[in-house]
């Protein structure tokens, strides 16, 4: 168990973005929600608000839960009790429901997930097309304007093999903007890459941020943080430790848990 107060459930800034300027209506709300696998109680009571146009960053150590907390948002992962709200919309159970809500809610894993038959333009229209039902033709101009603005737009007929890693996470970024999501959620997306590729993945989400996009965001990248969040969450032993703006969260952390981390990570 960890030091922390008592979770809020609500941004301290108030769902203040740096970008807005404004607070915009909450998006995702998690109210007391826990999970387990088996014997492990891997998410506690866990309370949080991410306003529209909010850019939060879930770190902590390794097995802390900030990956199952993100997988929930969309319901890769199912919760024994509590509840998660998508734009005052409880999740769905199965079915069409829940498609939909997939559909809304943008996601980017470690591992890029793209069809290696399909070419890269396929990639990124398959979704607009067969789920939104978006005429081929308007998909296919949508998907070349992403891909230029994730910086591969000259790579749209190759096929993922032929791309590096980097350029295959930014596809997998455009794919899930053609979408036209009301929110992303990041898992560890730059976790698989080799360290130069890096950047060019983390520019791309810098840009998005400033965009006025809301993002979620579980990443080891500090630099990140600091740079892009509205508000950085901690979490330790499945819940949430400690959460506030990133300057104040890296210069004056308030649990010894955050502390402690801290203390390991920024002097390596």
């Amino acid at each position: 168990m960890t030091d922390s107060p008592e979770p809020v459930d609500d941004a301290p800034t108030g769902g203040l973005s740096k970008r807005r300027g404004r607070p915009g209506r909450p998006l995702v709300v998690m109210k007391d929600v826990n999970k387990h696998f088996g014997d492990l109680h891997v998410l506690r009571e866990i309370n949080l608000t991410i306003h529209e146009g909010e850019v939060v960053v879930v770190i902590g150590p390794s097995g802390s839960g900030k990956s199952t907390l993100c997988r929930t948002i969309n319901r890769l992962e199912t919760v024994e009790s509590g509840t998660i709200t998508i734009d005052g919309q409880p999740l769905p159970e199965e079915g069409k429901g829940l498609a939909k809500l997939r559909a809304e809610v943008g996601m980017v894993f470690q591992s890029f997930n793209l069809f290696a038959h399909k070419t890269i333009l396929e990639n990124v229209t398959l979704g607009p097309i067969k789920v939104r039902n978006t005429k081929k033709s308007q998909a296919e101009s949508r998907a070349k304007e992403l891909l230029e603005r994730v910086g591969v737009a000259h790579q749209a007929a190759k096929y993922p093999a032929q791309l590096s890693g980097g350029q295959q996470q930014r596809v997998a970024i455009a794919r899930s903007l053609a979408m036209e999501p009301k929110v992303m959620l990041f898992d560890e997306p730059t976790s698989a890459l080799d360290p130069e590729m890096i950047n060019e993945v983390l520019d791309v989400m810098i840009d998005l941020a400033d965009g006025g996009m809301t993002m979620v965001v579980v990443t080891h990248e500090m630099g990140f943080a600091r740079r892009a969040a509205d508000r950085v969450v901690f979490m330790a032993d499945g819940e949430i430790v400690e959460q506030a703006e990133p300057e104040e969260f890296f210069t004056n952390p308030q649990s010894n848990r955050a502390k402690d981390f801290l203390g390991k990570i920024l002097t390596h």
